[in-house]
């Protein structure tokens, strides 16, 4: 085998082998950036309603997106600061420890901007049989 052919082989052999080494790491999936439990879901005394509490975890960086809930929405912050963009309300940085509420059909963004996850609690009274939550337009 000529030289310059050994050396094409060679080479073709080296990023075959990177090639497949790099596969898993290009098509591992990464973790998510927000993440949410149901704790607690259940019916309530009030007619037409469901008591849901949620777990909720943003890392940070990340952001729940635009959104509404068919519900009342109460949450205390459990670690870590969120800073709540809500219709109708002026920005708002959120530390562990506050606790604050969103009104049903309000559109709203709960981002983490600070460099550790930030943990949530949730407990929303929900209208019975409805999604818990809905991108807003």
């Amino acid at each position: 085998m000529k030289p310059a052919c050994s050396k094409i082989l060679a080479l073709s052999a080296l990023v075959a082998f990177v090639s497949m080494a790099l596969i898993p790491v290009v098509h591992a999936q990464e973790p998510a950036k927000v993440t949410r439990k149901v704790l607690l879901k259940q019916d309530m005394t009030i007619p037409d309603r469901e008591a849901v509490m949620v777990a909720v975890e943003l890392q940070p960086g990340s952001e729940e997106g635009r959104h509404t809930h068919p519900a009342e929405l109460f949450v205390i912050v459990q670690e870590g600061t969120l800073l709540l963009e809500c219709e109708g309300r002026d920005n708002v940085l959120y530390k562990a420890g506050d606790v604050f509420s969103v009104g049903p059909g309000k559109v709203h963004n709960g981002k983490n901007t600070g460099t550790v996850t930030t943990k949530l609690t949730a407990f929303f009274v929900a209208e019975k049989g409805k999604p818990l939550s809905a991108p807003a337009e």
